[in-house]
């Protein structure tokens, strides 16, 4: 890269929900597609991961998989995280992630990491509950949440067709998402540099 050349920006997606029709899964590869370079959004596959064990965790002795969430995240510039409302919560999958990557506590590479996080659901609320829970989550990891509207999608079983999200007013909600998201990622660069 030169200096007249932008630093790429690479971006880790996380889906609360491993459903092979996942609307959180699709919303997040119809982002990617959309974006371009010097910006990429990879995801990360929940569904291997075991449940966290203290005990792997203490000894070192991690999961294959684990550690590659762990090398995933700490290689991204930004989490985009996108979830379904289970319970009125956050899914298991989804927190037992946070739980492997949120150590060691309060040290952790979630520590200074710019998150964006939305919500989906059937229901027309968009999963409000889990987005407060999603919060309170990250703000225990002292991950950088971005700043703004909360993001979340209702309705979403009509604004998905054919694996990909297809409501322009979700689209451009999504859109603005992932630009506070750079935005707060290039301002973890200028205060680094």
């Amino acid at each position: 890269m030169t200096e007249t050349d932008p630093a790429p920006i690479r971006l880790l997606g996380l889906s609360g929900s491993i459903r092979r029709t996942s609307a959180s899964t699709a919303i997040l590869r119809t982002i990617g597609a959309r974006l371009t370079e010097p910006i990429m959004l990879s995801l990360f596959d929940l569904r291997p991961l075991p449940p966290y064990d203290e005990d792997d965790d203490e000894t070192g002795r991690e999961p294959p998989v684990v550690v590659a969430l762990k090398e995933a995240v700490a290689a991204c510039d930004g989490l985009l995280v996108v979830t379904p409302e289970y319970n009125h919560s956050i899914p298991g999958v989804l927190k037992n992630a946070v739980d492997w990557v949120s150590r060691p506590g309060y040290e952790s590479i979630l520590k200074g990491k710019p998150v964006a996080l939305a919500t989906v659901s059937s229901s027309p609320r968009g999963g409000i509950r889990a987005q407060s829970h999603l919060h309170d989550v990250f703000l225990s990891t002292l991950s950088r949440i971005v700043p703004g509207r909360q993001v979340a999608i209702g309705n979403i079983e009509s604004k998905i067709r054919d694996g990909a999200l297809t409501d322009e007013s979700s689209l451009r909600i999504m859109t603005r998402l992932v630009a506070d998201l750079i935005d707060e990622i290039k301002l973890v660069r200028r205060r680094a540099d």
